[in-house]
């Protein structure tokens, strides 16, 4: 009852995330037919570059599909773009594969009979090649389909819409309905498109060819007649679709458009942002939450597919400019402020009233355990335990690196896990510690530990507006509306602001109106 109530409250989402799911997965199939059945046609005559050919779609198809969308982000930017390559490159081998097999194994004297009644090369292909081999086309097209559909949950991580998006949030929020809200669709998504290619494959499958040819003539015209028009509604629910998107997205050509990293802070604040500038100018603007991480936003940044986001002094000190960590608050600020404007063009407007600082968590009985209130208390016993850090605080200069040096640390084993399931490990008892930033709503929602940086390990860590200089200068209110927003937050405010969202299973949209609607600035 629980799920079903979060279903009906949020319907609206699940429904839109749908259709774009619906869009990209068709667009990027259609694109792989194109590409793909004309490279199949083409190796199935020149012998000599099938190998190649299908070792290269091979090892495309072998490349783990995070790692593509990892290489494709600095060429392609964010969202569908190359989500939309991705699947395409993963769909086409077996299109490419089952379109080679099927002209190829057509038996070779009916080849002959064609030429010897005068029939050219084309014609031979377009009449006795295609339509054979058409059953084989398109059991690779079907393949494809369906393993498209669930690829396309991966556009979620940079900002390219879809069902995937619910999946992500739900991972990382621990929020189990969630998860199932994305998952559920897509595989009932999976499903119809199964269903409806397999409609097309009996369709253009020649009679002779079917197992059921025996069926009454009157029988099978009808059982046709139901497939057509099935496909039939079918296109015209996809056309109305696409219609509808393309309405919409124009309607949003001049918008400003606001993202986020990819966890419940970054969301908030990428609603409450877009809401305040919406509410106090006259500028429209459109939001790209949950991205990914920190250098997937900033490249998008600077690649001008979004206009603004929320970051923090230490992240882009550290891991962006790749300074050497310190604590100084000003100085950090006044650096990053300056290198991002000389640098990339990139205004640093004021810091907001929170320092979402790393620290370090474990559980009340290992704090019990080990009389741990201190990181310093915590080298004593470090030999003893697990950490499951977050994979980019394995990587960051200001990350574990950095906190092991200041104290020391020698911990038993170090497992990365990305995003919120450390949190599911640690309860679990697979792992004794972890990272976290000081506003996490589910260091309440676990009732765990934080230690203190008795030694500042950790730099400054302020919420800072990242804007392009030529969108502040195009819409120049941005900057007072953020800077009197900023100042209407401190730690508490944010912390609680997120555990309405992790524990209390609030829309983070909601959370963000609703607290804007409580102040005045």
């Amino acid at each position: 009852m629980d799920f079903l109530e979060y279903i009906g409250n949020n319907i609206d989402e699940i429904i839109s995330l749908l259709i774009e799911h619906i869009e990209l997965t068709f667009l990027s199939v259609l694109l792989a037919i194109i590409i793909g059945v004309p490279i199949g046609i083409l190796i199935s005559y020149v012998k000599k570059i099938n190998k190649p050919i299908l070792g290269i779609a091979s090892v495309i198809q072998a490349i783990p599909s995070m790692a593509l969308l990892g290489f494709a982000i600095p060429f392609l930017g964010i969202g569908t773009t190359p989500a939309i390559v991705m699947v395409v490159l993963y769909s086409l081998l077996p299109i490419i594969k089952n379109t080679y097999t099927g002209i190829s194994n057509i038996d070779s004297n009916m080849i002959e009979s064609a030429t010897g009644i005068g029939l050219t090369k084309w014609q031979i292909l377009v009449k006795i090649q295609i339509p054979l081999a058409l059953p084989v086309i398109m059991a690779g097209i079907r393949i494809s389909a369906v393993t498209a559909v669930g690829l396309m949950t991966m556009a979620a991580f940079i900002g390219g819409g879809g069902l995937g998006y619910l999946v992500f949030s739900g991972i990382r929020t621990v929020n189990n309905y969630q998860i199932l809200a994305g998952a559920i669709p897509a595989c009932l998504l999976a499903l119809a498109v199964d269903y409806i290619i397999g409609i097309v494959e009996k369709l253009v499958t020649p009679i002779s060819l079917q197992k059921n040819n025996d069926l009454d003539k009157k029988l099978l015209k009808k059982k046709r007649l139901h497939q057509k028009i099935i496909l039939l509604v079918t296109a015209i629910i996809v056309v109305i679709i696409f219609a509808y998107t393309f309405i919409s997205s124009n309607r949003n050509d001049n918008a400003i458009v606001v993202g986020s990293k990819d966890f419940t802070e970054q969301n908030i604040l990428c609603y409450m942002v877009s809401d305040a500038i919406k509410d106090k100018t006259n500028y429209e603007t459109v939001e790209n939450c949950n991205l990914g991480g920190t250098q997937v936003c900033f490249e998008a940044l600077k690649r001008g597919d979004i206009d603004l986001y929320i970051d923090y002094t230490g992240t882009v000190y550290g891991d962006t400019l790749k300074y050497e960590p310190i604590t100084d608050i000003e100085k950090v600020y006044n650096t990053v402020k300056s290198d991002l404007d000389s640098k990339y063009n990139i205004e640093v407007l004021d810091q907001m009233g929170f320092n979402n600082t790393y620290t370090l968590a474990v559980k009340q009985e290992t704090a019990n355990l080990y009389n741990l209130k201190t990181m310093s208390d915590l080298s004593r016993v470090s030999s003893n335990l697990v950490i499951s850090p977050s994979l980019e605080f394995i990587n960051r200069e200001d990350g574990l690196d950095r906190v092991s040096s200041v104290y020391g640390y020698n911990f038993k084993d170090v497992i990365g896990i990305d995003g919120s399931p450390r949190y599911t490990a640690l309860i679990n008892n697979e792992s004794d510690v972890v990272d976290a930033f000081a506003t996490d709503g589910l260091l309440k929602k676990f009732n765990l530990v934080v230690l203190e940086d008795d030694k500042n390990a950790f730099p400054p860590y302020y919420a800072i507006p990242l804007v392009r200089n030529d969108t502040l200068k195009e819409y120049p209110e941005i900057e007072e509306v953020l800077s009197s927003l900023g100042s209407k937050f401190n730690n508490d405010i944010m912390s609680e602001l997120n555990y309405r969202v992790d524990e209390l299973g609030e829309n983070p949209r909601d959370v963000a109106r609703g607290y804007l609607d409580s102040i005045d600035f």
